[in-house]
């Protein structure tokens, strides 16, 4: 299992979550083993254009191929291309990509079904 989180920083497992998935500086990678152990974990830059780069954030972490995205929100735009390409979108609230990887263990994300009303893209 895959998941791919929006952080702030490179701080691995103890890595901040970013407000908003477009916005974040960061993207932690987590591979998930089923005994619910973390087998790998990484963290990319978001090269979009929000940070000078070109193409959607979207883009960038379906290459990744993840199983889910866990966020605090999204835009409308990337709910909607993540939900066509069968990717699970699932809403946290929670600080740290450790407190993620536990939540998602325990079953404790609900799906975001909608996206955030102040996106600059819907």
């Amino acid at each position: 299992m895959r998941i791919v989180v929006p952080v702030l920083n490179e701080g691995n497992l103890n890595a901040q979550l970013s407000e908003h998935f477009g916005r974040a500086p960061y993207f932690a990678i987590v591979d998930i083993a089923e005994d619910g152990r973390v087998s790998d974990q990484m963290t990319i830059a978001n090269t979009s254009e929000h940070f000078g780069g070109v193409g959607h954030p979207p883009d960038r972490i379906l290459q990744l191929k993840p199983n889910a995205l866990i966020t605090y929100g999204m835009g409308p735009r990337a709910l909607r291309i993540f939900q066509n390409a069968k990717v699970a979108v699932l809403r946290t609230n929670v600080n740290t990509v450790r407190e993620v990887v536990t939540a998602y263990n325990n079953d404790e994300l609900d799906e975001l079904t909608e996206g955030c009303h102040d996106a600059r893209h819907r």
